[in-house]
């Protein structure tokens, strides 16, 4: 794996771009403050269902990642996917001192998905664990899906996939089967290894053969997965660990269960190493 360019997304919108730089330029200054710190972890903690066994969740340490866009390559590689369809999409932003980070936002896995409640056919559904899928059968490709989600990450396959993704063998190899042309796709955090993980005894964000690609494959450890439900999970305890967790759009009450861990600016860093 010593492919470490940054190849450009062709499908970004410009549009969500700009409006992704606004929710991250506050992000760092939302942390600061102690008050929504501390709500912002309590969030977390009402997020967490009650019910199920299983409530799978992911943390990005945004100081961690250094856009190497590994996840990336790993979930094209797994899910077969050309350049031009990207389930996670890995992005350079700015606080608002000058300081530059990298955002990488897969699908947010919201709690209360607005892709599934515009989809005629009910294709797009939530799993009892939490996990928002999708049945492709089913799907119609109208993409109402792609236009409702606030996150930019769901996709259209244009094509038959009859070729391997670029990314195979360097970043894995094809785990599910081929998609329909003319359906939406998107990230699952890999229900294809957890389902079966599980059957094994594995535990998802411990063992790597029952956890999202793109987490096994982070080089500094900058993605976090586990059972939400679950106070010893690797997920639950960096959560815990660290107070001040941030959702993206959380005033839209979709619930992701995706949680960041905001960037430091330089300042900062240097204070609490000196």
């Amino acid at each position: 794996m010593s492919e470490k360019s940054q190849t450009p997304n062709p499908t970004e919108d410009k549009a969500s771009r700009r409006d992704f730089l606004k929710i991250t330029g506050a992000m760092a200054g939302a942390a600061a403050l102690a008050g929504i710190a501390n709500q912002g972890l309590q969030n977390v903690k009402a997020s967490h269902g009650e019910g199920g066994e299983h409530r799978w969740g992911m943390v990005i340490d945004i100081d961690l990642c250094i856009g190497c866009n590994y996840c990336t390559y790993a979930c094209q590689a797994v899910n077969n996917l050309s350049d031009d369809m990207r389930y996670n999409i890995v992005t350079t932003e700015t606080l608002e001192n000058g300081d530059e980070y990298f955002l990488s936002r897969p699908c947010m896995q919201c709690d209360d998905p607005p892709c599934v409640h515009v989809c005629p056919v009910n294709a797009t559904y939530v799993r009892d664990d939490g996990i928002t899928t999708m049945d492709y059968d089913l799907c119609i490709g109208c993409r109402y899906c792609e236009i409702a989600c606030p996150y930019d990450v769901r996709v259209f396959n244009w094509r038959d996939h009859t070729e391997l993704s670029p990314r195979v063998p360097a970043f894995g190899t094809p785990e599910v089967p081929p998609r329909p042309r003319g359906v939406m796709e998107k990230c699952t955090f890999c229900q294809h290894r957890i389902d079966p993980g599980l059957e094994r005894g594995l535990v998802p964000g411990v063992d790597d053969a029952a956890t999202p690609a793109c987490v096994v494959a982070c080089p500094t450890g900058a993605r976090i997965f586990g059972n939400l439900n679950d106070p010893e999970s690797p997920a639950s305890k960096s959560l815990e660990a660290n107070k001040t967790p941030i959702r993206l759009r959380e005033e839209l009450s979709t619930a992701p269960k995706v949680y960041y861990l905001p960037p430091k600016s330089k300042t900062q860093s240097a204070a609490e190493e000196g």
